[in-house]
Parts: C-alpha cells; sequence; structure tokens
C-alpha cells in the first residue's frame, strides 16, 4: 500500500470563470486594441508641405458666395463653382466655399456604411483593414494633387469627422474611392452608358459627347451636384460635373473643346497603388487640346484599377481608351455614331472578369438598345434627340420595361447626364432626379474665359423635364419603395 501525497484542489467554476473571462477580454478587446493602436500608428499617410491659402467666403449678394476669384452659385438646382489659382488657392477654396455640402456629402457615406454595416467593431475593422491595404495610396498621386488635397483638409474646418480619420488622410481615402469602388464584384459603378455624335450625326456639324454617370451613392451625389470651372495656374480651363469634395474628373470638358468620361469596366487585378482615375482625367483635362494628345497623357500612367475614358475634341475624333493595371492601354477609334457600355472590347476582352461583366450585368442589353436608338437618330440630330437617347426607358425593339429597370439605358440611378458640345464648347446638365428634372445650360467657353463675373441678370436656360417625373406612373414607383428590376 503507497502513501499519496496530498491532492492539488480542482479549481472552484468561479475561478475557472473569471480565468475564461480574462483571457476572452485579452483576445477580445487587448488585442484587437494594441492592433488597431499600431495600425493607427503604423499607417498614418501625412500631408505634404504646403504654402499658406487664406480667405474666408463672403456672401457678395443672395445667392452668391464668394472667395477672391472664385465664387459658388445655383444655376436652377445646381451648383455652378469656380475655383482659380495655385493648386493650393484652388483647394483653400473649394473646402470654404463649399464647406457645408461637404460636411453633408460626406455624412452621406458614413451614412451609409453604418446602414451596411451595422456593427460598430466590425467597421472599425473594415477602416483599420482599409488603412492596412492602402497605406501607400498616396503614392502614386501627382504632387499638386497632394498639395491641392491638402490644402483642402486645411481649410475643412471644424472638421466633424476627424475622430474617424484624420482629415488629410480621410481626404486621400475620398479621392481614391472611385477607385477602390471599381475593384468590388459588385461595383455601383458598372452601369453608365455613353456615345458621341459627329461627322454629321449631330445639329450644325458640331461634335457631342453624351453620358449618364450612374452611381448609386445616395441622392445627395444626384441633388447636390455641381459644375465646377476650374482656372489652374499653368493649366488649360476645364469645367467638371461632380460634386462638392472631389478633385477629380468623372466627366468634363476643358476650354479647347476636349471632352472625356470615364466607365467603369473589370479585368486583372486591381492594385492598392497608383494614379486615381479622377486624377488623371483632372491631368487630361488641364494639359490636352486634343484626342491624340490625352492619348499619348495616358500612354506612361500607372491605374489602381480597369476602366475605360471615351475622349472627344472639338475636331470629332473620338476614341475609348481601356486601361487595365500591369496592361499598356488599348485604343478603339470611331466616327459619326461611338456607343460605350461597360464591356470591354479589346486585348482584354477575355478576362475572366470582363466575360463576368458581360454575364453578369446589364452592359449587353444597354448596348444593343444604344446601337438600335442610335442607328434611328435622323440627320443632324437636335440635343433634344441626345437627351431622348439618355432617357430612354424601353428594351430592345422598344420593348416596355418597368420603371427602374436596369437594362434600360436611364434606370433612374444616375447622378448626373450631361451633353457636351465640344465645337461650341456648350455643355447641359440634368437637374434632377436622376434624369427627370430639366437639364441646364452652361456655356463653358464663355465661363471659362479670365474676365468672366457671374451676373443677376443672366438668363437661365434649360430644357425640358422628363413627362414621366410628373406622372401617376412615376408616383406609383416612388411609393413603391423606387424598386429596380433586372440585373446590376
Amino acid at each position: 500500500m503507497t502513501e499519496e501525497g496530498p491532492k492539488t484542489p480542482a479549481p472552484r467554476p468561479r475561478a475557472r470563470w473569471k480565468r475564461r473571462l480574462l483571457v476572452a477580454f485579452v483576445l477580445l478587446v487587448v488585442v484587437p486594441s494594441l492592433a488597431h493602436v499600431s495600425i493607427l500608428a503604423g499607417t498614418r499617410i501625412e500631408p505634404p508641405a504646403i504654402a499658406q491659402a487664406t480667405g474666408e467666403a463672403v456672401e457678395a449678394r443672395p445667392g452668391l458666395r464668394v472667395l477672391g476669384p472664385a465664387y459658388a452659385r445655383k444655376r436652377g438646382a445646381i451648383l455652378e463653382v469656380r475655383l482659380a489659382g495655385t493648386p493650393e488657392e484652388i483647394g483653400h477654396q473649394h473646402s470654404r466655399l463649399l464647406y457645408r455640402e461637404m460636411v453633408e456629402n460626406e455624412g452621406t457615406l458614413y451614412d451609409q456604411f453604418s446602414h451596411y454595416v451595422p456593427v460598430p467593431p466590425l467597421r472599425w475593422l473594415l477602416v483599420d483593414l482599409s488603412r492596412l491595404e492602402f497605406r501607400h495610396v498616396d503614392q502614386g498621386m501627382q504632387d499638386e494633387r497632394r498639395r491641392e488635397i491638402a490644402a483642402q483638409a486645411r481649410g475643412f474646418s471644424p472638421d466633424p469627422y476627424d475622430g474617424f480619420l484624420s482629415t488629410y488622410h480621410r481626404f486621400v481615402f475620398l479621392h481614391s474611392l472611385y477607385d477602390i469602388a471599381l475593384s468590388f464584384e459588385h461595383s455601383p459603378l458598372i452601369g453608365c452608358t455613353s456615345f458621341a455624335l459627329g461627322d454629321g450625326a449631330f445639329e450644325d456639324g458640331h461634335t457631342v459627347l453624351a453620358r449618364n454617370f450612374d452611381f448609386e451613392a445616395g441622392s445627395i451625389f444626384d441633388t447636390g451636384k455641381a459644375v465646377f470651372l476650374v482656372r489652374e495656374q499653368d493649366r488649360i480651363p476645364y469645367a467638371s460635373v461632380a460634386w462638392p469634395g472631389l478633385i477629380g474628373a468623372v466627366s468634363g470638358m476643358n476650354a479647347e473643346g476636349l471632352a472625356l468620361v470615364v466607365h467603369g469596366a473589370r479585368a486583372r487585378e486591381p492594385r492598392n497603388v497608383g494614379e486615381p482615375v479622377v486624377h488623371t482625367t483632372r491631368d487630361l483635362l488641364g494639359r490636352a487640346r486634343t484626342t491624340a494628345e490625352a492619348i499619348d497623357l495616358l500612354r506612361d500612367r500607372s491605374p489602381m484599377v480597369s476602366h475605360m475614358i471615351m475622349l472627344t475634341d472639338a475636331k470629332g475624333d473620338v476614341a475609348i481608351v481601356e486601361r487595365a493595371p500591369g496592361e499598356p492601354i488599348h485604343v478603339r477609334r470611331g466616327r459619326g455614331k461611338v456607343p460605350l457600355t461597360n464591356h470591354l472590347e479589346g486585348p482584354l476582352a477575355g478576362d475572366p472578369a470582363n466575360k463576368r461583366v458581360e454575364t453578369t450585368t446589364s452592359t449587353h442589353p444597354r448596348r444593343e438598345r444604344l446601337d438600335e436608338l442610335l442607328s434611328n437618330l435622323p440627320p443632324a440630330a437636335s440635343v433634344e434627340h441626345v437627351m431622348g437617347v439618355l432617357r430612354d426607358k424601353k428594351g430592345l425593339g422598344g420593348v416596355d420595361l418597368p420603371i427602374g429597370h436596369r437594362r434600360s439605358l436611364d434606370a433612374l440611378i444616375a447622378t448626373h447626364a450631361v451633353v457636351m458640345d465640344t465645337t461650341a464648347r456648350v455643355l447641359w446638365v440634368s437637374e434632377g432626379p436622376h434624369l427627370l428634372g430639366r437639364f441646364v445650360r452652361f456655356d463653358v467657353a464663355r465661363l471659362l474665359e479670365s474676365s468672366y463675373e457671374p451676373k443677376d441678370d443672366e438668363p437661365l436656360v434649360t430644357a425640358p423635364e422628363d413627362p414621366l417625373y410628373r406622372s401617376p406612373a412615376y408616383e406609383t414607383w416612388e411609393k413603391a419603395g423606387k424598386p429596380h428590376h433586372g440585373e446590376l
């Protein structure tokens, strides 16, 4: 018979639970907190040194805000904004003239983020992962744009969102948001429709570029759209249709008659470093006078994500430039009637990602209907004919589709539609909602002149609303929750 030593008493249940709670606390709170602090310290994007820009916006008269040579006013339901000077001066003017609108736009994005990701820790995790993934995203930006963003960030004061991310870091991310969004499999940007008319297809022998910018990121980007008139030092003046806060262009035309639009596409793997496409297009408008010059500027630029840029100049030279990370550009030329939706047709047409776009989105149904409508346009089509194509809500062969159907050219999801007469340097912009409101005419050639000053008695020239806007059918669709049918 052996003698056993004293046995270690079994841990009491309470002690066991305390230890488990402590371990859980460390794993769920302490470790993530330390990781979060490390990410904050290691991924911060710092602004460059910039020249000081000063001045405060004042209301020169009812409805007109002024800051030096810059101004902001409403033309119909659309903001008209002139910015002028160095990159630092333009950034400062942007924030001080449009501070209220920028706060509202950014708040809309965060409200949507909270809606789709309702659990706060998960939102923090996603933000931290984004900070890690895109910690060098500013390195692909040109110095002028980083300086402009830095001045914009400095002028955005007080900043109600600085607890989310520091102002400059956040603004850098916001200016890369178009590229980041395009990389998603279900991007809200794979839906745009554009076309060009030239060689006698448009009125008075002019050339026109027209587009629907389909972007489902909140109604504020539709109702709060802006036409920017930018006179940057040592650059060609240009007009851009976008929203307060955006430094860049998705739809624009310069004083020389070069016009461009950006379309989402998908091929190859997205990159987390490169030049944001809205900055690339901004540079094209500021430096190129013709489609050929713009194409040359694109050859050595590195995109973050695949897309297409449609270009038209005052002489009617039309080109579609297909771009993808790590690939040389592919240029498709066209004259007369040139259509564009969202699938690539060059060497990258066989890319699996492009094939998914072709089979899972509305790009082909929209293209087929667009081809049909363009072929039926009368010679020397009017601006009203062009608007009618953009507003078309039927399927191939004129088949009726439900309101908001994604296979129609106008699925009531566009934040803006534009018609750009590159010969006359005239821009027509939809008021909203979507393409249902009036189109407002902007004489870009006159507005971009250095001597131009806004006056109270300038007539507002518009094209009529879409008849659907005031109809019982639209009211019924609104009451039903504005449903959208068909593939995205």
